[in-house]
């Protein structure tokens, strides 16, 4: 039998039996006791699967190619047939359900649009399978919820695709200040740039083309006429099927202080914005959000603001940034992206040096292939990555119950000032769905 099987058995047996399973921390996993006994060989290749194979799925193919890839997913047949001219051996399908069947997995891709992560990914947990999914780690709040909690009674390793979480400079930016360089902080600013990229429109008649899959690609999501406008990368864009710029970057960019500050559920949230394009698909294009985070032990209350489509704090000028991490401290501020940082301080006060503390992993794509391999942690696992993707998605909640102000419950998952907001906490699937 093999090391895959044996692993997925005792865990289904864990499970039936309500034995405790290690769960994830919010930063650092413990190792799965599933995992230890069975691991494979450092050189031995593991078995994985992707569902999607084409754009950002073949950035995370890429990243984890040195694996055997045995099952390619796509509801594209044309992309589908180009993958497996890359890799001849796998099979292929075009329903996830299919793939996940397979008894001789290590570990699942999920690189789907929004609206189908949680679905494919919690099937993966349930059958007690690795998972390394996109970001925003899933649709709704309340599915981010759910990966969260089976994340932690599979006690498998997983990883949202945040990449930039596992680069040097993130790292330091977190090192500078958690060691308190800039001083205490109880106020960030989260500034992109882009907006909306497409004006979308509706169908009326449905006419997808014969080599789609377009049943299986619509899943939990209320059914809509095929369209070019709301299809490959333009989903994005609709309620839907996507999160607009705040789902495509939000876990991109919140990453840092949400990682740095120590946060994790908000207290209130209000998000405004503007449409600002013609289209139907009703995803604004600018936008601004403010959370406010209680204390957390010894640290003070935050106050985080995020902007998208131009819209950006009063000064950003200054910082000559499209797109920037900004944390005003009571001894300085900390400028940062993707690739810089930089500290300015107040006058008297000097930024001393960090020693590094935190570990610099190859990649984040290794980083999950080793934590399989060999129980190590990964940085943005489920526990860590579910709530920083409710946070993120609570901001679109906010604006779409007509920009108003929420008051969060976060133990009971619930909206306490805004009956409303319920439906855009977890959303009714499609008729034959279910998480």
């Amino acid at each position: 039998m093999s090391n895959s099987v044996d692993r997925r058995e005792f865990l289904k047996k864990a499970l039936i039996a309500g034995t405790a399973v290690p769960a994830f921390t919010n930063a650092l996993p413990l190792e799965s006791l599933a995992a230890a006994p069975k691991r494979k060989s450092p050189n031995e290749k593991l078995n994985l699967a992707t569902i999607g194979v084409a754009a950002r799925a073949y950035s995370n193919i890429t990243g984890t190619k040195s694996e055997n890839f045995v099952a390619l997913c796509d509801i594209d047949a044309h992309r589908l047939d180009k993958a497996s001219k890359e890799f001849p051996h796998a099979d292929t399908y075009d329903d996830y359900r299919k793939a996940l069947d397979r008894e001789d997995l290590d570990g699942v891709l999920v690189s789907t649009p929004d609206h189908m992560h949680a679905p494919a990914a919690a099937m993966a947990l349930r059958k007690g399978l690795p998972v390394y999914c996109e970001k925003p780690l899933t649709h709704s709040v309340y599915e981010a919820r759910v990966l969260t909690d089976l994340a932690a009674k599979a006690g498998v390793p997983t990883q949202m695709g945040n990449q930039i979480h596992a680069s040097d400079n993130y790292r330091k930016v977190v090192e500078m200040v958690q060691s308190g360089v800039i001083g205490p902080v109880r106020r960030v600013h989260v500034w992109v740039g882009g907006g909306v990229r497409i004006e979308g429109k509706r169908s009326k008649e449905n006419h997808p083309p014969a080599y789609v899959n377009y049943d299986q690609w619509i899943g939990p999501a209320p059914f809509r006429p095929y369209n070019e406008t709301s299809f490959h990368f333009n989903w994005r864009y609709w309620w839907d099927f996507g999160n607009g710029q705040l789902g495509d970057f939000g876990c991109h960019y919140m990453d840092l202080p949400f990682w740095a500050l120590k946060l994790k559920y908000p207290k209130t949230i209000v998000g405004v914005g503007e449409k600002g394009h013609g289209g139907e698909n009703d995803c604004p294009s600018q936008m601004r959000v403010d959370y406010d985070f209680a204390e957390r032990d010894d640290l003070p209350p935050v106050h985080m603001t995020w902007y998208h489509g131009g819209w950006k704090p009063k000064g950003a000028e200054l910082y000559e940034k499209n797109s920037a991490v900004l944390f005003e401290g009571e001894d300085g501020r900390l400028l940062a992206d993707y690739g810089t940082n930089k500290v300015f301080m107040e006058a008297g006060k000097e930024a001393k040096p960090v020693e590094p503390y935190l570990t610099r992993p190859q990649t984040h794509h290794i980083e999950w292939l080793d934590a399989i391999r060999n129980g190590t942690p990964t940085g943005s696992n489920f526990g860590y990555a579910g709530p920083l993707t409710e946070t993120v998605l609570l901001g679109n909640v906010s604006y779409r119950v007509g920009q108003k102000k929420l008051e969060w419950d976060a133990d009971n998952l619930k909206v306490t000032n805004v009956p409303e907001a319920a439906q855009y906490i977890q959303r009714e699937y499609r008729k034959g769905w279910t998480l």
